[in-house]
Formats: structure tokens, C-alpha cells, sequence
């Protein structure tokens, strides 16, 4: 081992030398995708009574308006853009739109995200990819697109949604396990290459929320039936971890009943056989 790792693992552990305060988010214009619903739709509206201007964008137009309309209701006016993330080229083309339309855009919330319970053994490659191009590759588009006029202004924050699924396995979602534990290790990277630019990233990795992500065609029904959190909470959570100083925020820190979320991903690195053996055989009861 190098001189040089050893004094990485000695820092480990040790308060942050940090001393960003977080983002103020008064004021600012924050692009958050995945609007139209669940921990989105409850987002824009908290966002909006913190006197931000949103970004809000879904692919579903009508769900959208609905949305739009709390957010007046609270006091300002969103600005909708209706895109279907999984599509790559039109994630690309709404990039330049928000790059030609608005002079600045402090803050990216990259939340928009689809489930897929479906057990390994009837999962198809164009189910994988799918999955993969929503929830990880087109916030890696937006980012990449964005980040250079943030890095310009040496001034901005992107905020990745991931999951306790990006964490720790989940039977029957394999390949939504994989593009959440992609979006935590980008996050993860991306906050060392952006260290000192001005430009912070943070890491969101909720539990269990209450959205519509439980119930869609054509996944079957979750392994757990969990008491959830609602949006609401979420979104309170995930505005405050916004305006903290942090990077990793596991939201709601306790899950209904008291269980810790970060000790259950703590567990299950440090006994990854253990935790395994023991969730393969809870899931098949």
C-alpha cells in the first residue's frame, strides 16, 4: 500500500474539512426531472414554497399542468417541459433548450426514475435497458451537458435520487438495483472530480416512499410490505439535505419501526455473504 492510500485511510472517518454551507435555495432556478409524480411532484411544490424557481419536467404533459398548478398555488410560477427522459436524444435536446432559454440554472435534481420488479430469470436485455437509460443514463446526460456552464460560473449543485437500492440488493430487481448502484458510484466519483470548483454533489438514497413506484404494469409486487414515508416528508428531507453541508443523505434516516437506513447498508458491506444468504432466503418465503 502506498503512502499516499494510507493517508486516505487515515482521513476516513475523520470530520470533514468541508466548510460549504449548502445551498441557499431562495431564489434560485433548479432543473428536477421525474416532476410529474411521487417524490417529484412533492419536490416542485416544496421547492416552490422555498421561493425557488423549478424546472419541472416528466414525460406525462397533463400530469405536469397538475403539478404546476400547486406550485402556483404556493406562489410562482413553474416553467414545464414534457420530455420522455428515456430517450437519450431528446434528454440532449432539452439540455440546449434550458441552456439557450436560461441564463442560469444553479441546481440539477436528477429524480426521475421507473421500477422493475422482475425477477432475473424473466428479465430481457430491452427491460435492462430501458431501466438503465432512465434512471442513470439520462441524468449522466444532463449532468455532462449542463455542468460546464456551472463549472464556468465555479457555482452549482447536482442532486442525484438514487435508492436503498443503490445500496443494498433487492430481489427481483436486479436491474434496477444495477442502474441505482450506478447512479450512487457516478455521484460518488463526480464529488471527488468536482472537489474545489465550486460545484457540490449530493447523493439521495431514499426508503420506503410512499409514490406509485409500488404499483405499475407489468412489475410484480414488492417483496416487503413496508409501512412508507410520505412524498411530502421526502421532499422536505431532500430540500433540507439541499441546503446542508453533507454529501450522503438516506432519507427517511429510520424507516417506520425504528430501523436504521445507513446501518443496513453498513451491514450488509461488512457481512456481504451473510446478508446475501439471509435475503435470498427472506424473499423466498
Amino acid at each position: 500500500m502506498t503512502d499516499e492510500l494510507e493517508q486516505v485511510l487515515l482521513l476516513t472517518g475523520k470530520q470533514s474539512t468541508r466548510n460549504d454551507a449548502g445551498m441557499d435555495i431562495e431564489g434560485t432556478t433548479i432543473l428536477l426531472t421525474g416532476a410529474s409524480s411521487g417524490i417529484g411532484a412533492a419536490l416542485s411544490v416544496v421547492l416552490t414554497e422555498r421561493d425557488a424557481h423549478v424546472i419541472i419536467v416528466a414525460r406525462r404533459s397533463e400530469r405536469l399542468k397538475l403539478v404546476a398548478q400547486q406550485c402556483r398555488d404556493v406562489g410562482r410560477e413553474p416553467t414545464i417541459f414534457a420530455v420522455d427522459l428515456g430517450d437519450l436524444a431528446a434528454a440532449g435536446q432539452l439540455a440546449s433548450k434550458l441552456s439557450a432559454e436560461f441564463a442560469t440554472i444553479d441546481c440539477i435534481v436528477n429524480n426521475a426514475a421507473i421500477p422493475r420488479r422482475v425477477p432475473f430469470g424473466r428479465l430481457t436485455m430491452a427491460e435492462v435497458e430501458e431501466t438503465m437509460r432512465v434512471n442513470f443514463l439520462s441524468p449522466a446526460q444532463l449532468t455532462l451537458d449542463l455542468l460546464p456552464a456551472m463549472l464556468h460560473r465555479q457555482r452549482g449543485l447536482i442532486v442525484n435520487v438514487s435508492s436503498m437500492g443503490g445500496r443494498i440488493p433487492i430481489a427481483n430487481e436486479s436491474a434496477y438495483n444495477a442502474s441505482k448502484f450506478a447512479l450512487a458510484g457516478w455521484s460518488e466519483a463526480m464529488r471527488l472530480d468536482l472537489d474545489g470548483t465550486g460545484v457540490d454533489v449530493k447523493l439521495i438514497l431514499p426508503g420506503p416512499i410512499d409514490t406509485e413506484i409500488w404499483d405499475q404494469p407489468g412489475n410484480d409486487p414488492a417483496i416487503f410490505d413496508i409501512e412508507k414515508v410520505s412524498a411530502r416528508d421526502c421532499a422536505m428531507g431532500i430540500a433540507d439535505a439541499m441546503q446542508d453541508n453533507g454529501f450522503e443523505y438516506y432519507i427517511p434516516p429510520l424507516f417506520p419501526g425504528g430501523m436504521d437506513a445507513k446501518a443496513m447498508a453498513v451491514a450488509k458491506y461488512q457481512s456481504c455473504d451473510d446478508y446475501l444468504t439471509a435475503m435470498a432466503r427472506f424473499s423466498q418465503r
